[in-house]
């Protein structure tokens, strides 16, 4: 797969790629967020009578917790721990319920605009939706359709609803509302990184890989390279394979980071094995130079499908040292790989 990057017209030469925003609904991974509700006592006056004290919950009364904090935490919920919180109790259960709708109007929403479950796609059902989402409060509908705006060319909408998901912590929107920042015109990178840098704190990896990206090349702020290097392994670890291709060229070049060659080629493997084109292209050519020809010509095929022109001609170049049965055996290998699964 082609990765497309973000913004247009990257820097002539750097192998370095950003984020591509159009792409960022796409099998989103959000945060996990738990309620907790602190433990409350009850004092006893001095004026009152000598009567042993009423028991106290040492669990916290969990009911008890005002509805629009209760609203505000499980705004970035899914469906799963929404109906788990809506079980703790009848008010619970109550003050979640329009939660819960949004859930099956967000849901009505991704079918009608990628044209799902028996329905024909219809851009503006699907918005009609994710509003009446995030109507009810679900930060999920207000970041879907906010990506409609955006693709509408209504970026002031979308950008309003980025924010009002953001506010309600919802890392998805705070590193859409950091990107909108950034793709102003003019730009304003304060903002920007005030909340990008929110959302990666909130484990966001994509985030985390933007504020890499703008720390390595400098943009909207001052270069720091142990800082980016930092930020790339923090969002390779999370599974984003871009910020795995980038941490790779950092340790093979040691730059912002000791230079460690092992490392670099276990990093690119990697990156090779979750689909990245350009890492199974540069592996493939590792393979080839180690003579280790059969798996060479497999990732360097897949690094062709993935729209790497240079792949196929080494690839030509080894097919004349292998035989014909050795090289369908490689390309059938190719047919049937599959791309281990990963945050794009």
């Amino acid at each position: 797969m082609k990765q497309r990057t973000w913004p247009p017209g990257p820097s002539e030469g750097s192998r370095f790629t950003s984020l591509s925003f159009s792409k960022l609904h796409d099998k989103e991974k959000r945060s996990r967020f738990s309620i907790r509700a602190a433990t409350t006592t009850k004092s006893i006056s001095k004026s009152s009578s000598s009567s042993p004290p009423p028991p106290t919950n040492d669990a916290g009364d969990f009911s008890m917790l005002p509805f629009d904090i209760l609203t505000k935490i499980a705004a970035p919920l899914s469906l799963p721990n929404l109906q788990a919180a809506s079980s703790v109790c009848r008010s619970w259960r109550d003050a979640l319920q329009p939660l819960r709708e949004s859930m099956l109007l967000l849901r009505w929403g991704k079918r009608f605009k990628h044209g799902r479950g028996g329905v024909k796609a219809n851009l503006d059902k699907a918005l009609d939706s994710f509003l009446k989402g995030a109507a009810r409060g679900s930060t999920l509908a207000m970041v879907d359709a906010g990506l409609v705006y955006w693709e509408k060319g209504e970026k002031e909408k979308a950008v309003g609803l980025y924010r009002r998901a953001a506010e309600l912590g919802d890392a998805v929107g705070q590193c859409n509302l950091g990107i909108s920042y950034l793709q102003g015109q003019p730009s304003d990178p304060k903002e920007a990184m005030k909340w990008l840098k929110q959302s990666a704190e909130n484990g966001y990896v994509r985030a985390q890989y933007q504020i890499a990206l703008c720390l390595h090349q400098g943009r909207v702020v001052q270069t720091n390279l142990l800082e980016a290097t930092k930020w790339y392994l923090k969002a390779a670890e999370g599974g984003y394979v871009r910020a795995m291709y980038n941490i790779s060229l950092c340790y093979s070049v040691g730059e912002g980071l000791p230079q460690n060659r092992k490392l670099a080629r276990r990093w690119m493997k990697r990156a090779a094995d979750h689909g990245h084109s350009k890492a199974q292209f540069e592996h493939g050519l590792a393979l080839f130079s180690e003579r280790a020809l059969l798996k060479a010509v497999m990732y360097l095929e897949l690094a062709e499908r993935g729209g790497e022109t240079g792949a196929g001609h080494v690839k030509e170049v080894i097919h004349q040292q292998l035989s014909a049965t050795s090289r369908d055996h490689a390309i059938n290998q190719a047919n049937n790989w599959r791309a281990l699964p990963a945050t794009r």
